[in-house]
């Protein structure tokens, strides 16, 4: 039986209609798979870029972690020094009054007298020579003759043995020192130095452990005194 026109017409419309839905059916999966496809990648540079960014500031944080503990360093270290500088500076000052009460002993003549005479005998024990020479200031020539008239007899009972003393008449130590005395053996070779300016800084030397520990306290990285 043939087709008439208005039967191929409906079913050309039909066809159309299929294909037209058919088509819009495969927009809407070709539109859902590329907005998924979208997500998913708009979902991975997101991604990405939050990791890039978290370790940027990360490292930013480290970065100003590390220049905040080299600053707290260098402020302690500042800090540490300046303790320090403070404790020299007290224990110059202490060292300097000791020096002015040197120069005080001087000036009592008996006192003064009275040391010389130790220093000078305390020179021939640590010598123990036949033959010493001493240098002591222009002024101090005369106490220094007494003392060594005395402590030649004290030394010679003590060790049974003579000495021979001479003092230097052409060559003095400054008169700007506090006084005292130095000691040679004959040839000058060996020098035992007992001015009170040495004695003072030998006596600093070996004292100074306990003073610190006197003007600051125990020091706790110390195990020994000497």
């Amino acid at each position: 039986m043939a087709l008439t026109d208005a039967d191929v017409q409906k079913q050309i419309k039909h066809m159309m209609a299929f294909i037209e839905q058919e088509a819009s059916e495969k927009v809407e999966e070709i539109d859902a798979k590329a907005e998924e496809e979208f997500n998913i990648e708009k979902g991975r540079l997101v991604q990405t870029q939050r990791v890039k960014i978290m370790e940027y500031y990360e490292k930013k944080e480290k970065q100003i972690e590390q220049h905040k503990k080299i600053q707290m360093s260098n402020l302690r270290n500042q800090a540490r020094l300046k303790v320090l500088k403070a404790r020299d500076d007290m224990i110059m000052d202490l060292l300097n009054e000791a020096h002015q009460r040197l120069a005080q002993i001087v000036k009592d003549p008996i006192r003064y007298a009275t040391l010389l005479e130790g220093l000078v005998l305390q020179g021939f024990y640590q010598l123990l020579e036949p033959k010493v020479f001493i240098r002591c200031r222009q002024q101090d020539v005369e106490l220094v003759q007494a003392a060594v008239i005395k402590s030649i007899l004290i030394y010679k009972e003590a060790v049974k043995r003579n000495i021979e003393v001479r003092i230097d008449q052409q060559r003095f130590l400054p008169s700007a020192i506090c006084g005292g005395l130095e000691m040679y053996n004959d040839n000058g070779k060996i020098k035992v130095s007992n001015t009170l300016e040495s004695r003072l800084e030998l006596l600093a030397q070996q004292m100074m452990p306990k003073i610190r520990e006197k003007l600051f306290g125990a020091n706790p990285n110390r195990k020994f005194l000497d």
